[in-house]
């Protein structure tokens, strides 16, 4: 489905006011996984958040180029149209805050392990005067998962 099942402008709108405010639901669960450092059990919203993105994304695209899609819509229902996108606009942005701190934190986690994996490879061998340093020479294999 690529977009709203509606027969006439009041219907499209009230149906397009119920998809955004679902969608926002989704994005506002993940914000607050995302801010309590549980990434991975957004991953449960994503099939729908993507399908109800496309199908936004869809609508919003052709009422810019046919505004009459809407005709005959209540004017309360196109206010709380209005309401409801603005709120979505909010959860988007707070969302993306969102992102970009788990962006972060990952980021200083994997140079993290990567710099303590860098120091093993160069500590010293041995013990004692006669200790040598190992060279360069092979790599390190780590393996970082979700958790991480």
């Amino acid at each position: 489905m690529s977009e709203l099942a509606a027969r006439n402008g009041a219907e499209r709108a009230q149906a397009l006011l119920q998809l955004t405010q679902r969608l926002t639901g989704l994005i506002e669960q993940e914000t607050n996984l995302f801010n309590a450092r549980k990434p991975q059990d957004a991953m449960g919203l994503q099939d729908e958040k993507s399908k109800l993105a496309s199908i936004y994304r869809t609508e919003v695209a052709r009422a810019r180029q046919e505004p009459q899609r809407f005709d005959g819509a209540p004017e309360n229902i196109k206010a709380a149209l209005r309401k409801a996108t603005e709120g979505f606009h909010a959860a988007l942005r707070e969302n993306g805050r969102a992102v970009g701190a788990l962006k972060t934190i990952t980021e200083g986690v994997v140079k993290a392990i990567a710099d303590e994996a860098a120091r093993q490879r160069t500590a010293g061998g041995g013990y004692g005067p006669g200790a040598h340093q190992r060279g360069p020479g092979g790599s390190m294999n780590i393996a970082v998962n979700q958790t991480a």
